[in-house]
Parts: C-alpha cells; structure tokens; sequence
C-alpha cells in the first residue's frame, strides 16, 4: 500500500465519502456529484486507467475527447484541464496531477486491435473495450456508448508528423489525478489489462479511488 499524499486540510482517508479498491484488469463505475472532488491513484506505477465520464442525469452526454483537446489546445490532461462533454459543457475541472502525461487520444485496447497489433493469439485476451462494455451495461448501456477515452498515466508520445506511439510509463506508486466534478458523473474506469504493450510496464496492477464531498 502506498501512502497517502494529502493534498487539502479537508481531504483526508478518514472523511472520504467514497475509498475503492479496483482489482488489476477489472472495471468499475460509481457517481460522483456535483461539487465531490475525485482522486484516482496509480497506486503500484505504470498502470494506465483507462476512463470515461457521462452525465449521470443522461447518458447520451458524454465526455469528448476531441472538444476536450480543442477546448484547451493540447494534446495531453492535467492540472487546469476542463473535461469538457459531447455538448460543450463542463463536467469536470482537474485540479490536481501528481504525474504529468495522460493521453486522450490513443483509445482503449481491443481483441480486434490486439489482433491487429500483436499476432492472432492475443485475439482472446482481456481488454479494455471489453471491461468498458460490460460495466456501461450494468447501467442500461450498450458497445455504442463507449467512446474514445481518457488514459490516465498513459505515456504516449505525439511525433511532429503525428504518429503515436505507447511507451513506456512514467508514473510512480501512489501518484494521482484529482478532479472536481461540475455535473453529477457517471465515472466508468477499466483498470487496463492490456500485457502486450508497456502501457502497463507488461503487469497490471491494482488501483484506487476516493471521493470527497464539497469543501465547506
């Protein structure tokens, strides 16, 4: 276990409103309400989080990737970042980053891109797209609701000519991401279980998340 870096008086371990532990390779979700300040930690290193919002209120506004980008006119999140929707609204603002490269280009992992990428018997192995599925069902959602993503202590270097390529990561045990949410969110994370690729530093890990309420 790593130890907590504390970055409020107000945010504490024993005030969150919400401490989630998510297992290496598996998904989850929960809501964060207006207002609630989200922590998600890389609590092993090199463990990219793959991540997606939605407006807890309607599903069918979700977060853009690519009003995101354009909003702020960088390739790359972090501190200062709003998370903007699919209908130009704000649903979070990042306000704090303990790493400092977090891509929101290159997608979630596949068995069809695993095929393509890695060879015919990766075709089977666990991936994101499939974590993400399984997890927006469990809300009345489908394969068509999940869009591009974020990949948070995800390392992908952008070339000038614009080709990407995932390398390896520069996260450290316990480093984090906190967002302070605009909206009510549908937060939907698959901890990547992606082994081909050094996304991961080739073994998923275990990962955390806290929600705190508003600050008084």
């Amino acid at each position: 276990m790593t130890a907590f870096q504390q970055t409020s008086p107000s945010r504490r371990l024993d005030n969150a409103a919400q401490d989630h532990f998510i297992a290496a390779e598996a998904p989850f979700s929960t809501v964060v309400r207006k207002g609630q300040t989200v922590r998600i930690e890389d609590s092993f290193g090199q463990q990219a989080i793959d991540t997606l919002f939605y407006n807890a209120a309607d599903f069918s506004e979700r977060y853009s990737n690519q009003d995101t980008m354009r909003e702020q006119g960088a390739a790359y999140i972090s501190t200062g970042t709003n998370i903007i929707s699919n209908e130009g609204r704000v649903m979070l603002k990042m306000t704090a980053d303990s790493c400092g490269r977090h891509d929101t280009s290159a997608g979630a992992c596949s068995c069809e891109s695993n095929t393509v990428r890695f060879g015919h018997e990766t075709r089977y192995l666990h991936a994101c797209r499939d974590n993400f599925v399984l997890e927006v069902a469990k809300h009345g959602m489908g394969k068509r609701d999940v869009v591009p993503n974020i990949n948070f202590f995800m390392n992908v270097p952008i070339e000038p000519t614009g080709e990407m390529t995932i390398v390896d990561g520069i996260s450290a045990p316990g480093d984090y991401v906190e967002l302070k949410a605009e909206m009510d969110v549908l937060l939907v994370i698959s901890n990547c279980p992606q082994i081909n690729n050094p996304c991961n530093g080739f073994d998923p890990t275990p990962v955390r998340v806290l929600v705190w309420d508003a600050e008084e």
